[in-house]
């Protein structure tokens, strides 16, 4: 998000094209944080889904379906990201178009990738809900990181209205930093308390059994 920020000049094509391709290197480097970001995306869903699973196995399973349905278009947006290096830098073939159509075609990308951005937050938003739902649920983590967790989430659902996101901003987002932050602090600072969960997984356990 910081990269691409740094380089798109809002409605003006032929300036962010000139950008892009002086500070090639540094285009790159976004695309590559932004798949190392997936794949660690993806593992910290199926840890939390493991994590959580003996609360609510439905819920859990739920939760981690929306995030890896919301982290593929997120992997979807990281090619739509270096599509526009790729047109830029186009070879022979690319001589068929104007340089101000190349231009127009590599904004265009960049414009598809924004969009993208944007519905995987909705689903990321939606997962943040889930997630508090999942840790108000427990024992083994704080209640109030929970109720933070799914503000978070209504924050980011607002971006499915942007004229109420537009409203809102940036007041809607703001308990994402609440939210996200917490938890991430709480887990390195602290940690789940291991014998509450062994005992709820236990009590699980035993409720399936019956």
């Amino acid at each position: 998000m910081y990269i691409p920020g740094k380089l798109v000049v809002v409605g003006d094509a032929a300036t962010t094209a000139n950008a892009i391709l002086t500070h090639k290197h540094f285009f790159e480097l976004g695309f590559s944080v932004m798949l190392v970001a997936v794949v660690c995306s993806i593992l910290l869903t199926v840890l939390f889904y493991d994590l959580f699973k003996p609360l609510n196995k439905t819920l859990s399973l739920t939760a981690a379906f929306v995030h890896l349905v919301g982290l593929a278009i997120l992997g979807v947006a990281s090619l739509l990201q270096l599509a526009p290096l790729v047109v830029l830098e186009g070879g022979q073939y690319m001589s068929v178009f104007k340089p101000e159509q190349v231009h127009a075609l590599a904004y265009l990308f960049l414009q598809l990738n924004t969009q993208a951005g944007n519905a995987f937050l909705a689903f990321f938003g939606l997962y943040c809900m889930l997630i508090g739902c999942l840790i108000f649920r427990s024992m083994f983590l704080p209640r109030i990181i929970g109720v933070f967790m799914a503000l978070a989430g209504l924050g980011y659902l607002t971006l499915l209205s942007p004229p109420l996101a537009a409203y809102l901003s940036p007041y809607n987002l703001a308990p994402a930093a609440l939210g996200e932050g917490s938890l991430m602090l709480w887990l390195l600072a602290v940690g789940v308390n291991a014998q509450q969960w062994r005992e709820q997984a236990s009590n699980a356990g035993e409720l399936v059994r019956a």
